[in-house]
């Protein structure tokens, strides 16, 4: 409110002010399971901003030591690793990163992590389809000497890869059964069962029937490889592993120097001071920046507490000028009328009143986008914030309000 024509009222003892209760901004974040790129948008902070060299001068690491292992983990590689749920999903890091066909590529356990430089995908981390990689080789000879047996398993193989029958692919799929019409093949119980639990964003599609070497079935799947014994019944494939030896990736451990041990406490930043008054540090104050909607709490010329906050909207602009608190109410409802606009909120906490025509800096549950004017002149603030400033600011505290 801007003027004494816009009327405050008493209502069960309490005092009414000018602010309007509108919804907060959702924002919703979608994290795909299978890119992760290398920018993000810091929003506005809803709550208090508290003056720390140490938080300052905080970090995450950008590389990290796996000593299981003997490897590093770096960048965008680290993020999508721990996003994904690190080792518990596609295991340690079992090789240096290397360049692969033009981009940066690095082998785990279970998967491999493909950097994108260039091209419609630049920018993004991949997971390999390291499947196609166990597809087998054209032979136009065999070798002398090769054993008929030896001759024979290789085509039963290569025979797994074909496409299967178009009157097969016709079949009603059962519970242990089903085609995959993307890429031609089936697959089929134990197999089916855990490809399933996986997930297709994981393995991908089946590339291959079921194929025997030794006494262990397997089927090739675009991300990955099952393999099912007697004995184990239908496991994951640790194929990173196979692959990066096979394809001689620089799988060497590496000399950490000084990178840390991986831990998630590493990525947790250390907790803010709690904000406080000092008994002989002077007198206590509000700055309140409309331009900014920026709002600082100092005693003497040391900062306290600051936060984002949400004041008068046009029509109803928070006055400018140096004010005094004279009156505070732990919790009170509020209403108002002013330019055909009615409104009423119930038990709004921390109240302070500044001016005597219903300008008051409170509380805020209705709504979280600080940062943003949305009131009807008063000065709205992060629960937590207010509750700091209430409980330490007498009544003649002085508000400083400006552009």
């Amino acid at each position: 409110m801007n003027s004494s024509s816009q009327g405050w009222s008493r209502r069960t003892g309490r005092r009414s002010f000018a602010m309007i209760g509108m919804l907060f901004l959702l924002v919703v974040l979608v994290l795909s399971p299978l890119m992760a790129t290398t920018s993000s948008a810091a929003p506005a902070p809803a709550s208090a901003d508290l003056p720390s060299s140490e938080q300052e001068a905080w970090s995450a690491p950008r590389t990290v030591y796996i000593p299981a292992s003997g490897h590093t983990i770096d960048g965008v590689f680290l993020d999508f690793w721990r996003a994904a749920g690190g080792s518990n999903t596609y295991g340690n890091p079992i090789s240096s990163e290397f360049d692969r066909n033009g981009r940066i590529v690095q082998y785990y356990e279970y998967a491999r992590f493909e950097y994108v430089p260039e091209g419609s995908d630049a920018g993004y981390v991949l997971l390999g389809d390291m499947g196609y990689d166990l597809r087998p080789s054209a032979v136009m000879r065999v070798l002398n000497g090769t054993s008929s047996a030896a001759i024979e398993e290789f085509a039963r193989i290569t025979r797994a890869w074909l496409p299967v029958s178009s009157d097969l692919a016709a079949q009603t799929p059962t519970e242990s059964w089903t085609y995959v019409p993307e890429t031609g093949h089936t697959v089929a119980n134990g197999f089916k069962s855990l490809w399933e639990s996986i997930g297709q964003s994981y393995l991908g599609n089946p590339i291959s029937e079921e194929y025997i070497i030794g006494d262990v079935t397997y089927q090739a799947f675009e991300r990955g490889q099952l393999a099912w014994t007697e004995e184990s019944g239908a496991i994951l494939v640790p194929l990173g592993s196979e692959l990066a030896v096979r394809q001689t990736a620089p799988t060497e451990p590496v000399d950490p120097g000084n990178v840390p041990v991986y831990d998630e406490a590493l990525f947790i930043p250390p907790a803010p001071p709690s904000p406080s008054i000092e008994s002989d540090g002077g007198e206590v104050w509000f700055d309140i920046n409309l331009s900014t909607q920026y709002m600082t709490f100092y005693q003497g010329d040391r900062e306290v507490v600051s936060s984002y906050v949400s004041t008068g909207r046009p029509g109803f602009e928070t006055p400018t000028g140096t004010y005094y608190i004279n009156s505070k109410y732990e919790v009170t409802d509020m209403e108002g009328t002013a330019s055909d606009e009615t409104w009423f909120v119930e038990d709004v906490p921390w109240a302070m009143y500044f001016t005597d025509y219903g300008h008051a800096i409170h509380g805020t549950y209705w709504h979280s986008n600080f940062g943003n004017v949305m009131s009807h002149g008063c000065v709205n603030l992060p629960l937590d914030v207010a509750a700091f400033v209430f409980e330490n600011s007498p009544i003649g505290t002085r508000v400083f309000v400006h552009y």
